[in-house]
C-alpha cells in the first residue's frame, strides 16, 4: 500500500496548486484524477477553451467592424470554424502538459481513477481497468470540483441541446441559439456565438441578469449586450423543448406563470448554474458532513466534520471560481505544514470576459445598503478617460464604494475593456485596508485605462478632474 503525507482528489486549479504546494513544503504527495488529462473543468472543458474562443471571436469582430474605422481594409473575414476550434484545443493542451510537468518537477505522484474516501487516511483509486489500489495518506484534500446543473425537462444530448462543455465544441455556427440562464457562462458563450453570427436569445428566471453583481454595474451591461445584437427574456422560463423537428423550439413561460410563447432555435445553451461534485466519493460512509445544497461543510481551516479530511474549491460554500480554489488549496498546504494558511473570502475578484470586460472585487451598493454600512461612491466614465476615447472603446466606467467614515475601499466594480487585468488595482489596496484616497493620491500613467480607477477614487470624494 503506497503511503503519503497528503492526497488530492481531483487536479483542477485548486487540487493541483494544493498539491504542488504541499510538495514545495516537503510533504510527500499524490493527485488522484479520473480524467486522463490534468487541469479538471477550469482547463479542459470551462475557463481556458472559453478564453480561447471568447479571444478568437473577438478579433474576428474586430476585423470587422474596427479595423475598417482604423484605415485598415482587409475586407470580409472569412470564417474558419475548425482551425479556430484547432487554436483552442492546442490553448488546452499546453495548459493541462504544463500541470503534468509541474507535477513531476515537484515530484508528485499521480494516478488515473476514480477517487473514493474510505476513511480518514484511506483513499481508493479505481482505474479505468476496473482495478483497484488503496493509497494510505496522513491527509486527504477533496477538491473534485463541480458538474452542469440540470433544467428539468430539458434532456442535454450535447449536441443541439448543450451544456457549455457542448458549447465549445460546435461544429458549425447556428442560425439561432437560444441560451438558459443570464448568468457569467451564458452570457460569455452566447457573446461567442452571438460574434460568429448566431441570432443569441438569453431567458433568464429572475428580473435581472447576473444575480449576485452589484446592480448598476448589470443593468448597464445588459444595455451594452443588447445595443450588440442580444436579446434578453427576463422573469421567464423554459419549461420544456421540443427535440422532434429540425429545428429545437422551447417552450416559455412568464417566471410567475402565464401563456407560453414558442422560440425557435438550432441550438439550446443550458447555463443555470453549478453543483457541487460529491458523487462516488464515498462521503457519507467515511462521515463526512454535507449541507442542505449538496456542499462539504468546513470549518476555519477548511477541515471537514471527519479529521485529516479537508475540502476546498467547487464542493464548498463559497463563489464557484478557480482562483479561490486556487487560494484555498495554498491555505490547506500551509495549515498542514504548520503555517498560517488563510483566504480573505472579502477580496475575491469575479470576473465576466465578454467585450467590454466586467469585472468586480469586494461589496456591491446593495449588500452595503443590506448590511445597514454607510458608503460613498465614486464613478467614472471611460467616455471620459483620453486612452478610450482615442481607442474609440468608451463603453463602461469604474465604480469604488467607500466607507463613509474611514475611506477603506469595500469594493470596486469596472465595465470595459481589460477590466479584469484593472481589477486588480483595487483587490491589492483592498488586501492592504486601502482608503479611495490612497488610489487617489497614487501617480498613474498617462494615457491608460487604469487613470479611470484613480478618478473613480478621486469622485469618491468629489473631486474628479476630467468629469
Amino acid at each position: 500500500m503506497a503511503s503519503y503525507d497528503l492526497v488530492v482528489i481531483g487536479t483542477g486549479p485548486g487540487g493541483y496548486v494544493c498539491a504542488i504546494r504541499a510538495a514545495q513544503l516537503g510533504m510527500k504527495v499524490a493527485v488522484v484524477e479520473k480524467w486522463p488529462t490534468f487541469g479538471g473543468t477550469c482547463l479542459n472543458v470551462g475557463c481556458i477553451p472559453s478564453k480561447a474562443l471568447l479571444q478568437a471571436s473577438e478579433r474576428y469582430e474586430e476585423v470587422t467592424h474596427m479595423l475598417p474605422k482604423m484605415g485598415i481594409g482587409v475586407g470580409k473575414p472569412k470564417l474558419d470554424l475548425a482551425t479556430m476550434m484547432k487554436f483552442k484545443s492546442d490553448g488546452v493542451d499546453g495548459n493541462v502538459k504544463g500541470v503534468g510537468f509541474l507535477f513531476k518537477k515537484n515530484k508528485i505522484d499521480s494516478y488515473e481513477g476514480t477517487g473514493r474516501v474510505l476513511g480518514a487516511g484511506k483513499v481508493e483509486v479505481k482505474g479505468n481497468d476496473g482495478k483497484t489500489q488503496t493509497l494510505e495518506t496522513k491527509n486527504i484534500v477533496i477538491a473534485t470540483g463541480s458538474d452542469v446543473a440540470k433544467l428539468k425537462g430539458v434532456e442535454i444530448d450535447e449536441k443541439r441541446i448543450i451544456s457549455s462543455t457542448g458549447a465549445l465544441e460546435l461544429d458549425k455556427v447556428p442560425e439561432k441559439m437560444l441560451v438558459i440562464g443570464a448568468g457569467v457562462i451564458g452570457l460569455e458563450l452566447g457573446s461567442v456565438w452571438r460574434r460568429l453570427g448566431a441570432q443569441v436569445t438569453v431567458v433568464e428566471f429572475l428580473d435581472r441578469i447576473l444575480p449576485g453583481m452589484d446592480g448598476d454595474v448589470a443593468k448597464s451591461f445588459q444595455r451594452l449586450l443588447e445595443k450588440q445584437g442580444v436579446v434578453f427574456k427576463l422573469g421567464a422560463k423554459v419549461t420544456g423543448v421540443d427535440t422532434s423537428g429540425k429545428k429545437l423550439k422551447a417552450s416559455v413561460e412568464p417566471a410567475a406563470g402565464g401563456t407560453a410563447e414558442v422560440i425557435e432555435a438550432d441550438a439550446v445553451l443550458v447555463a443555470i448554474g453549478r453543483v457541487p461534485y460529491t458523487e462516488g466519493l464515498g462521503l457519507k460512509e467515511a462521515g463526512v458532513a454535507l449541507d442542505q445544497r449538496g456542499r462539504i461543510q468546513t470549518d476555519e481551516h477548511l477541515q471537514t466534520s471527519v479529521k485529516g479530511i479537508y475540502a476546498i474549491g467547487d464542493v464548498i460554500a463559497g463563489p464557484m471560481l478557480a482562483h479561490k480554489a486556487e487560494d484555498e488549496g495554498v491555505a490547506v498546504a500551509e495549515i498542514l505544514a504548520g503555517q498560517a494558511g488563510h483566504t480573505n473570502y472579502d477580496v475575491i475578484p469575479s470576473v465576466i470576459y465578454t467585450f467590454p470586460e466586467v469585472a468586480s472585487v469586494g461589496k456591491t451598493e446593495e449588500e452595503l445598503k443590506q448590511a445597514g454600512i454607510a458608503y460613498n461612491v465614486g464613478k467614472f466614465p471611460f467616455t471620459a478617460n483620453g486612452r478610450t476615447k482615442v481607442n474609440q472603446t468608451t463603453d463602461g466606467f469604474v465604480k469604488i464604494l467607500a466607507d463613509a467614515k474611514t475611506d477603506r475601499i469595500l469594493g470596486g466594480h469596472i465595465i470595459g475593456p481589460e477590466a479584469g487585468e484593472m481589477i486588480h488595482e483595487i483587490a491589492v489596496a483592498m488586501e492592504f485596508g486601502g482608503a479611495a484616497e490612497d488610489i487617489a493620491r497614487t501617480c498613474h500613467a498617462h494615457p491608460t485605462r487604469s487613470e479611470a480607477i484613480k478618478e473613480a477614487a478621486m469622485a469618491v470624494a468629489k473631486r474628479a478632474i476630467h468629469m
